[in-house]
């Protein structure tokens, strides 16, 4: 696994460049900005990028924006971004070009090393991880008529869960419930939320986190 950093703060950059190693795990490149990003994805054709979402010379969206034009350069590009808040318009930009092999997680998860691994190597392996404070925030968020009333608990439970990125099988585990029960939960859930059903983990992230940004999902 070939991996390029891109973090502005050089200790929390170095730390993540020194824990990979540690692992065994191969980190070609490190970067301070984006434009430093985007020539070492050029020069090294990585198979992984961690992003953090805010950096110069603004510290706005400029980590988000090199993500996406990265993953356009190099197609199949897996990017794990980094963020010290939940950023609403990660669900909107990156997953625009498809949700396979996107992570998105809290800085602070870093410290759960094991954590922070597993959901690198899913994102690596074409999955997608998001941070479970991510999905808690998007369902707090006040909206008008949100289809989501529509749920049950158990349903909201079961979607939550997806937007982690989680397969049935996981669900299933995590739930304490079968995995037949878990597929006729995820069938209601895409019924009730106007959605049709889709088994491909990816697209069905994908529609869950734009329906929880607001966004119509686009086929």
């Amino acid at each position: 696994m070939r991996i390029v950093i891109a973090e502005d703060d050089a200790l929390l950059r170095e730390g993540l460049a020194l824990l990979l190693r540690a692992e065994s795990l191969d980190v070609v490149a490190t970067a301070g900005t984006p434009d430093a990003f985007l020539a070492a994805v050029d020069e090294h054709a990585p198979d992984v990028a961690i992003v953090d979402v805010r950096m110069p010379p603004t510290h706005s969206d400029e980590g988000i924006v090199a993500a996406v034009e990265a993953r356009r350069r190099r197609p199949g590009l897996a990017v794990l971004v980094l963020s010290a808040y939940v950023e609403q318009m990660f669900a909107t930009e990156l997953l625009a070009g498809g949700a396979r092999g996107l992570g998105y997680l809290l800085k602070e998860r870093v410290g759960r090393v094991e954590e922070f691994l597993e959901a690198l190597h899913r994102v690596a392996g074409g999955g997608t991880a998001v941070d479970p404070e991510v999905v808690a925030q998007l369902f707090a968020r006040n909206r008008p008529d949100s289809r989501l009333d529509r749920l049950s608990p158990r349903e909201r439970d079961v979607l939550a869960l997806m937007a982690e990125g989680l397969g049935n099988l996981a669900i299933a585990e995590r739930l304490f419930v079968s995995e037949g029960a878990v597929h006729k939960h995820i069938r209601s859930i895409f019924n009730k939320l106007d959605m049709a059903p889709d088994d491909r983990s990816d697209r069905r992230v994908a529609a869950v986190l734009r329906y929880l940004d607001g966004r119509e999902r686009t086929s």
